[in-house]
């Protein structure tokens, strides 16, 4: 019996305390991940033998006892070791391709805060689960709302959270299961055997059955004529930028004349205007002048 892991990834909305969880957790495997390669590396560069998991696992525990990485408890556990199982899997990948097992690839690299994606993983003894309505419960983070798109064929081994460069969060869920085959349809597919080549499909024949048209002798003499034009063009000076730039001077300086002829007589007809709305005898003067040009 063959069995084949499948991966499905359903978006996920986290509340803001979830969320500032989510970012603490993220926070805490970059710093763990970072902390062992750095013993990796120092080892290295002394000529020390080659540090195993396992005693980066007992100085993981010791940190979390100190001032400096008390804060590494507020997390689960599950993730700080799945981070140091990373690393592993990156150095191996590191000495495959240096002994010609698969591609090369570089040395494992630290992580940086503003790297565009970050990850967490929970393996099944983390005790994460699904809930009866619908939720991803995970330790010291809470009840995740998700997007359920479709249906998972088995019960998920792990579980990521994923947080992407747009501020998105994604649940990725690894199940197994046996590989499927495809129901008969019971539809046949038509070979055109006049085609150019031999195989194929038949809807693909009807399109290349028309070839576009060759051009005639009007498009060849209209080419003709516009071959000079564009050699012409192609040869000419450029405009000198001192050129452009008065011309743009000029251009905005006399587009912004009548606007500068109206702000400069906006002011004075305010001012000239205001005082001669009332007289005296409470009539407005406009009124007056007009009976006094009247008669």
């Amino acid at each position: 019996m063959v069995i084949v892991q499948l991966r499905y990834s359903f978006r996920v909305y986290p509340s803001a305390g979830q969320r500032l969880a989510l970012g603490r957790a993220f926070g805490c495997v970059r710093v763990v991940f970072n902390d062992a390669l750095r013993v990796r590396e120092a080892a290295r560069c002394a000529g020390l033998p080659f540090v195993a998991f396992g005693e980066l696992s007992r100085q993981l525990t010791v940190a979390k006892k100190t001032p400096e990485r008390a804060w590494l408890a507020e997390v689960s556990s599950v993730v700080l070791q799945q981070s140091l199982r990373d690393l592993d899997i990156a150095y191996r990948n590191f000495f495959d391709g240096l002994k010609g097992k698969r591609p090369r690839m570089g040395a494992p690299g630290f992580k940086s805060r503003k790297d565009t994606r970050q990850a967490i993983r929970f393996t099944a003894n983390a005790g994460w689960k699904v809930t009866a309505g619908g939720k991803l419960r995970l330790p010291k983070v809470g009840d995740l709302a998700v997007k359920w798109s479709r249906s998972l064929p088995s019960s998920p081994s792990t579980v990521t959270v994923i947080k992407d460069s747009a501020g998105r969060y994604f649940a990725s869920f690894v199940v197994e299961t046996e590989p499927g085959t495809l129901p008969d349809t019971g539809s046949a597919v038509g070979i055109d055997r006049s085609a150019g080549k031999t195989g194929t499909r038949h809807g693909t024949a009807r399109r290349n059955r028309n070839p576009p048209e060759a051009p005639t002798g009007d498009h060849r003499q209209a080419d003709g004529k516009l071959r000079p034009l564009r050699r012409r063009g192609c040869q000419g000076v450029s405009a000198s930028l001192n050129r452009v730039r008065m011309s743009r001077v000029s251009t905005s300086s006399s587009a912004g004349a009548p606007v500068a002829r109206r702000r400069s007589c906006c002011p004075k007809t305010r001012a000239t205007a205001a005082p001669a709305r009332r007289s005296g005898s409470g009539t407005p003067s406009w009124v007056r002048i007009r009976v006094a040009s009247r008669s």
